[in-house]
C-alpha cells in the first residue's frame, strides 16, 4: 500500500508543471525582472521602433515545439528576437497611435494577477471586489448613480459594441435576445459623426443592424458633430418610420481629439428617447484633470460610457472599460441563466450580479488589479496632471509647427493630437513618416483631413518631454528636406538595440 501511494505521489509530481528546482527557478525569475526594469529605465538608449529582420522574422516560422525547452533559453530568444521589435510605445519618442506608455508599477500588478491566476467571471472572491471597487470609483468620478454597472473589457472597441447590444435590447425588449432581432430591429437606426472611430460602424455590423443603419452626421469646423444637423437628420428618419435608438458622441475623437457637445447632444437624446453612449476611449479620462474635466460637460448625462485605462491612465494593455447607468437594463443585455452558473446562498458559488452577467465573457482575466495599483499608486490628481502634461505638450508642438515656415498645422489642437505637415505633396510627406520610423528617432502616424496626408502626433505617454517634441520636428525637417532639396538637418538616432 506505501509503495503505491509513492508512485503516485512520484507520477504526481513528474505530471506537475512547477519547477523541479524552486531556487533556479527564482534566480532567473529575478534577472528577467532586473532586465525588465532595466529595459523601461534605460529606454531612451533605443530606438523608438526598428524594423523586423528577416532573420529574426524568419525563426518564427518554426513547428510547433512538442520537446521541453530550458526556460533560460526561452527567455533569451524573446530578449534577442522580440523584446527589441516590439511596439515602442513604452518610449517617450512613441507618437504615433493613441498607446499609453504604461507604467513600472502596472508591469508588477500584471505580475501579482498572473500569480493569482483568477477567473473573474463570477463566484464570491476579493478579486471581483477589487473590479466592483473601480466601477464605484468611476460612477464617483462621472457623476453616475449607484444603480449603475461597469465592467472591464479588452478596449473600448468592445465596450462600444456591448453598449450597441444595451441599447438595442432596451429599445427592442428581453424577447429580441431569444427570438432575433426581426422587423422591429431592422427599423432601428444609429448615429455618430464622420469623426467617429471605425469600431462604432463595425459595432452596429456585429449587433446584426448592418453598418447602413449608421448615421455619419458631419461635423463643425471644430471636428465636432453638427448638432442641428443630427436633429435634422432623425426627424427625416422618424418620418419615414424608421426608429432612432441610439446616438454615439465622441471624447476625443481618433483624428484630432474632438470632443463633440456632449451636453446639447444629451439634451436631444433626451428629448427623443434615444440612447446616449459616449465613445471616451482616450477623452474620457479627462475627468482626472480639473483642467480638462470642464470640456467634458454633459458626460454625466450620457447612459454609457467607454473608456481605456491603457491609454490616459497609463495602465498597460489591455484595461478597457464600460459603464452603464442603468444597471437592471446592462444586465438584461447579458444575463443567461445556467445551471452550472448556479448562484447559491453560501460558498465560493455566492453573490450577484456576477460580471458574466454584464458582458459575453465568462473566462475573463484580474484587468482590474494593475488598473487598482495604478490609481491607488499614483492617485487620481498626479494621473490628472500627467494628462494636463500631455495637452501642454501638445500646444507646444502647435508653437513649433506654427513658427516654422516649412510646416503646416491641418486641425486645431484639442487636446494632446497634433495633425500637421511640411509643405509638399501627400507623397513626400508619406515617406517623411516611415523616415522617421524607421529612423527610431520618433513614430509618428498619420491621417487625412480635408484632403491632406497628415502627420499625426498623439502625445499619449507619461515619458514625453519638450525635447522628444524637438527630436520630432528636428526628424521632420531633416527628412523633408532631404526629400525636397530644402537642405539637410541632422538627426541623431538612438543606437540600434542589439540584434
Amino acid at each position: 500500500m506505501n509503495e503505491l501511494i509513492r508512485n503516485a505521489q512520484s507520477a504526481t509530481a513528474h505530471a506537475s508543471l512547477d519547477p523541479q528546482d524552486w531556487s533556479a527557478f527564482r534566480a532567473l525569475a529575478h534577472r528577467m525582472l532586473d532586465e525588465t526594469i532595466d529595459r523601461i529605465a534605460n529606454v531612451r538608449s533605443r530606438p523608438v521602433w526598428q524594423p523586423i529582420p528577416d532573420g529574426v522574422r524568419a525563426a518564427f516560422k518554426a513547428d510547433v515545439p512538442r520537446e521541453a525547452s530550458d526556460l533560460a533559453e526561452v527567455y533569451r530568444e524573446f530578449a534577442e528576437h522580440v523584446a527589441p521589435y516590439a511596439t515602442g510605445n513604452v518610449h517617450p519618442g512613441f507618437m504615433g497611435w493613441v498607446h499609453g506608455g504604461g507604467t513600472a508599477v502596472g508591469m508588477l500588478a500584471e505580475m501579482l494577477a498572473a500569480g493569482l491566476n483568477a477567473n473573474l467571471g463570477g463566484r464570491d472572491h476579493m478579486p471581483i471586489e477589487v473590479e466592483r471597487q473601480i466601477v464605484d470609483w468611476m460612477r464617483r468620478l462621472f457623476a453616475f448613480p449607484d444603480s449603475a454597472s461597469g465592467i472591464f473589457v479588452t478596449g473600448t472597441s468592445m465596450a462600444n459594441l456591448m453598449a450597441v447590444l444595451v441599447a438595442r435590447t432596451a429599445a427592442l425588449g428581453t424577447l429580441a435576445r431569444q427570438y432575433g432581432i426581426g422587423n422591429d430591429g431592422a427599423l432601428l437606426t444609429a448615429y455618430t459623426s464622420e469623426a467617429a472611430h471605425g469600431c462604432v460602424s463595425r459595432a452596429m455590423d456585429i449587433a446584426g443592424l448592418g453598418t447602413d443603419a449608421l448615421r455619419k452626421i458631419g461635423v463643425d469646423a471644430d471636428h465636432r458633430i453638427d448638432v442641428a444637423a443630427l436633429r435634422a437628420q432623425i426627424a427625416v428618419d422618424r418620418e419615414v418610420g424608421l426608429k432612432p435608438f441610439l446616438v454615439v458622441a465622441s471624447a476625443g475623437t481618433v483624428d484630432i481629439g474632438a470632443i463633440d457637445d456632449l451636453k446639447a447632444v444629451a439634451e436631444l437624446c433626451r428629448e427623443g428617447g434615444i440612447w446616449f453612449h459616449v465613445d471616451g476611449a482616450f477623452g474620457a479620462l479627462a475627468i482626472f484633470s480639473p483642467e480638462l474635466a470642464p470640456q467634458l460637460a454633459g458626460i454625466e448625462l450620457a447612459d454609457s460610457i467607454a473608456l481605456d485605462f491603457h491609454k490616459w491612465g497609463q495602465v498597460p494593455y489591455d484595461a478597457g472599460f464600460l459603464l452603464v447607468r442603468d444597471g437592471e437594463q446592462h444586465r438584461q443585455a447579458f444575463a443567461q441563466p445556467a445551471a452550472y452558473l448556479r448562484r447559491e446562498a453560501r460558498g465560493l458559488a455566492a453573490g450577484a450580479v456576477w460580471p458574466c452577467d454584464l458582458g459575453p465573457d465568462l473566462s475573463r482575466g484580474f484587468r482590474a488589479l494593475k488598473t487598482w495599483f495604478t490609481l491607488k499608486t499614483f492617485g487620481i490628481d498626479r494621473l490628472g496632471a500627467t494628462i494636463a502634461r500631455s495637452c501642454a505638450l501638445a500646444k507646444y508642438l502647435e508653437a513649433r509647427v506654427l513658427a516654422e515656415p516649412r510646416l503646416e498645422l491641418l486641425a486645431p489642437v484639442n487636446l494632446n493630437i497634433v495633425c500637421f505637415r511640411y509643405r509638399a505633396d501627400d507623397a513626400v510627406n508619406r515617406e517623411i513618416v516611415a523616415d522617421i520610423q524607421e529612423s527610431g528617432v520618433a513614430a509618428p502616424s498619420s491621417t487625412t483631413l480635408n484632403g491632406k496626408f497628415a502627420i499625426r502626433a498623439a502625445i499619449v505617454n507619461h515619458r514625453t518631454e519638450e525635447a522628444d517634441i524637438d527630436a520630432l520636428v528636428a526628424a521632420v525637417l531633416d527628412f523633408g528636406g532631404r526629400r525636397c532639396g530644402d537642405g539637410v538637418i541632422e538627426v541623431e538616432a538612438p543606437p540600434l538595440a542589439a540584434q
